[in-house]
């Protein structure tokens, strides 16, 4: 009997071990084709390591936000959310509402491999919370190379007087010039591209870094905002309200010219099996040399659940694990956070990006800088005005500016 003991307590440790949960409910927006697909990766990945992923989804980033929030309050949320890093996030961590994971993000990640910049967004007090999945550049044109083909037009526009030239060849030739998105965060996606345009990095990171409002009362800001009124000319009369991935089917389906908006689209492209160099083409926001970059990454509120702390856990350092940065940036048609990944796998448009990432030639996007208040005080001033062809450039900028006292 003695001699059983031993194998019996082995037996129960592992019968332990097979009984501790790591079910990890995950809140996202990612719904569209290619962000399915991303999705997946990360979610194939962590069941292979013994996590049980269970999906809760919500098309719409605002609306998933919304119905996440009233969990997060309601004292249920679920075991992780998709996020930008930056203050939507420090705001709930300083509200106690979210949990650290700076145990396991050193374990994943070697120092030295995460941006300073993305590491400073994602720490608080010393201490990392989120688990970043990539970079995305907000400041990109795609483009359908047989509309410009049908249109004439031989190479992308890389100054606002070729830009709009090419559009009255897309209208002539019958086709829409630019697939618009018609919903606030869209548009003011554009708007800030246009912005990075006219008044270049320094002042730009100046305005959206550290609020020097005297950027916005310059001729360059001013020459921003005509551009983008100019913009209403060339997109269709379905244009408003749609969802930004039912404006890239349009220039997939080589309906429409253009679309401006960031780099997550290309999943779409990828998904519909299109090629870059071949089926659609890439380039910078006209006028534009330097990337708007964002840092998306999952977040893990306080559930009192100690299985479903070691789930966020095994969560992170699976979104970590250099594979599997690789295999998601390659559908979501982001960036991997880390530099040591091997990116020689990426397509042509994501080795642009990562070009200038080496040159250092990006610019934080105003939601890893700002509060979301103000940002949304930018979505509001930006889509009233692109809704309401009246509004005089003197009162948008009136209103963009006083989105800066919500903050």
């Amino acid at each position: 009997m003695r001699l059983l003991l031993p194998s019996l307590t082995a037996l129960l440790l592992v019968s332990a071990a097979q009984a501790q949960d790591l079910t990890a409910e995950v809140a996202h927006s990612w719904t569209s084709g290619g962000e399915a697909a991303a999705v997946k990766v990360i979610s194939d990945a962590f069941t292979a390591r013994g996590g049980k992923w269970v999906d809760w989804s919500v098309a719409g980033f605002e609306s998933a936000n919304a119905a996440y929030i009233s969990r997060l309050l309601a004292g249920d949320p679920p075991t992780a959310k998709t996020a930008v890093a930056g203050p939507e996030v420090t705001e709930l961590i300083a509200q106690g509402l979210m949990n650290d994971i700076d145990t396991a993000f050193h374990t994943a990640v070697p120092d030295g491999v995460v941006p300073q910049v993305v590491l400073d967004a994602i720490t608080v007090d010393g201490k990392v919370y989120m688990a970043p999945t990539g970079m995305h550049a907000g400041s990109w044109m795609f483009y359908s190379m047989p509309v410009f083909e049908k249109a004439g037009i031989t190479e992308a526009p890389t100054s606002w007087d070729e830009f709009f030239a090419a559009m009255d060849k897309i209208k002539a030739a019958g086709l829409v010039p630019i697939a618009w998105g018609g919903q606030s965060w869209q548009e003011g996606i554009v708007f800030h591209a246009v912005v990075l345009s006219t008044i270049g990095a320094e002042a730009f990171t100046r305005l959206y870094k550290d609020s020097d409002l005297s950027v916005i009362d310059t001729p360059q800001f001013a020459e921003a905002v005509n551009v983008f009124g100019r913009m209403r000319d060339y997109v269709d009369a379905g244009a408003a309200g749609r969802n930004w991935n039912d404006a890239t089917a349009m220039v997939i389906r080589d309906e429409a010219g253009v679309q401006l908006l960031s780099d997550f689209i290309k999943g779409e492209f990828t998904t519909a099996g299109e090629k870059p160099g071949v089926d659609y083409g890439c380039a910078l926001t006209p006028g534009t040399d330097s990337l708007i970059f964002l840092a998306d990454a999952f977040t893990f509120p306080k559930t009192g659940n100690a299985d479903e702390d070691k789930a966020q856990a095994l969560l992170a350092e699976t979104i970590l694990d250099p594979k599997v940065q690789a295999d998601f940036s390659a559908l979501k048609g982001s960036l991997p956070i880390r530099t040591d990944v091997d990116t020689s796998g990426l397509d042509a448009c994501a080795q642009k990006a990562v070009e200038l990432v080496k040159q250092d030639k990006i610019v934080p996007d105003a939601a890893m800088t700002l509060s979301p208040a103000i940002n949304g005080g930018f979505k509001d001033a930006v889509g009233a005005f692109f809704a309401d062809p009246s509004m005089t450039s003197e009162a948008f900028i009136e209103q963009y500016k006083a989105a800066f006292a919500n903050g």
